[in-house]
């Protein structure tokens, strides 16, 4: 629990950092493997292999909770649910890095419906994200996992849709959980339209591209405006040491669940190519690639919004129908967008790091960085949306410049992984789940 300690120390810093609105070309690690789908209440099952929910009965969860993992299909709990599930459930804060895909949104979710005792027109639990698809997907999440609970209300709120919209929504239904990029949230925490003085859990998902990318001041407004006895969770795949200790002025005695050699980081499911060539060859490289590899869904991620527009319009003119999604597309379609490829109505979808992080579509076994990432940090982030939770997939990046070769080095290095170049052909079940 954050006591009032907490509170003090997250305001001393607040002086140092610069105001930020909402960060949305950011990475976007990765939620949980039960990412929701887009109507989370109508049962359909999420994306654990599963067998039955033996294991999460460990935890004594609610029976309407265990109803809700068994309809998901989980499998056992993972590595980081063991861990965190049972100090999480009994109200103890939580500093969580773990690798893409290994559930950690399920944590946060179900350690805050195992204890809201929802009240009415009192809103409980508020998460923050970096951006919208995130919080869009994150209250997803929560619907899943309270299908049973009746009385649990949420709500996703995030730029890109008029605030008066939000004012409306809130005045009709005050949610118990209210979900939201961090940017909306505090203003609408500024225009007093929500009240947050009886919230009981504080939650980060990113937390530290929410903490270290400018949106730290907005993260502060929002945190200080509820009560110093609150339960704060925070997740994310990469930490480093500044931002944990940062993380933790939020805290209060918090368990950390830490990765302690960045080599654990690397999933081990995933294989990771590279392809040395000219900037002129990407196009028809990566026809050739989508010709010849077999593919579920595949994630290709460039550098600029202007550049996921231009490569889109190569693919559909070359019979590839893919979709594109980047920043400056409007609200309504990019959740268009966001549904449509996640519902497998479309298999290709040519990103910017709007979907490098956090966001979860249980298909996609191949990504392939057409551009090369800025750091291994994002570079680990953008692979992990495939191999996720255990399973088989493919990672092919393209090298064209000297910088590309130093980050590559630099992911070779930090995560102690060999990316050897593309070999000529690649056997199908070394990448595909069978």
């Amino acid at each position: 629990m954050a006591g009032e300690n907490g509170v003090a120390k997250a305001a001393v810093k607040e002086d140092d950092l610069v105001d930020y609105e909402e960060e949305e070309d950011a990475p976007v690690a990765a939620a949980s493997k039960a990412d929701a789908p887009a109507d989370a209440k109508s049962g359909n099952k999420g994306a654990y292999v599963g067998v039955h929910s033996a294991g999460f009965r460990d935890f004594l969860l609610k029976p309407e909770l265990l109803r809700a993992i068994q309809d998901c299909g989980f499998e056992h709990p993972s590595e980081v649910q063991h861990e965190c599930i049972p100090q999480a459930i009994v109200g103890q804060d939580v500093l969580c890095q773990a690798k893409s895909g290994m559930g950690k949104t399920a944590v946060f979710c179900l350690a805050v419906l195992q204890q809201l005792e929802p009240e009415e027109n009192t809103i409980s639990c508020v998460v923050l994200g970096h951006t919208r698809e995130l919080a869009y997907q994150i209250k997803a999440e929560f619907d899943r996992f309270s299908k049973y609970l009746k009385d649990i209300r949420t709500m996703a709120v995030f730029g890109g849709v008029p605030v008066k919209a939000d004012k409306e929504k809130l005045e009709a239904a005050i949610p118990n959980i209210l979900v939201g990029s961090a940017g909306r949230m505090a203003d609408l925490v500024e225009r007093k339209y929500v009240d947050l003085s009886k919230v009981k859990f504080f939650v980060l998902d990113e937390c530290d591209r929410v903490l270290e990318a400018g949106m730290r001041p907005q993260v502060q407004q929002i945190f200080m405006a509820t009560p110093a006895n609150k339960q704060v969770m925070m997740f994310t795949a990469t930490l480093s040491a500044t931002l944990r200790e940062s993380a933790k002025h939020f805290m209060t005695d918090p368990l950390e669940v830490i990765v302690d050699n960045d080599s654990k980081l690397t999933l081990h499911g995933l294989l990771q190519y590279y392809l040395k060539l000219d900037e002129a060859q990407k196009n028809r490289k990566l026809n050739d690639l989508l010709d010849a590899l077999e593919f579920n869904q595949v994630v290709i991620f460039v550098k600029s919004g202007q550049r996921a527009e231009a490569l889109n319009k190569v693919l559909n003119e070359s019979n590839f129908p893919s979709i594109a999604m980047y920043s400056t597309l409007n609200q309504e379609e990019r959740i268009k967008r966001y549904r449509a490829f996640k519902d497998f109505q479309a298999r290709i979808l040519v990103s910017t790091d709007l979907f490098g992080r956090g966001i979860d579509i249980e298909r996609v076994n191949i990504v392939i960085n057409y551009d090369m990432p800025p750091d291994a940090d994002s570079y680990l982030h953008r692979v992990g949306r495939a191999g996720r939770f255990g399973t088989k997939g493919l990672a092919v990046s393209f090298v064209a410049t000297e910088e590309e070769v130093e980050v590559l080095n630099e992911v070779q290095s930090r995560f102690a992984v060999a990316v050897p170049e593309l070999p000529e052909k690649i056997d199908v079940s070394s990448y595909m789940t069978s």
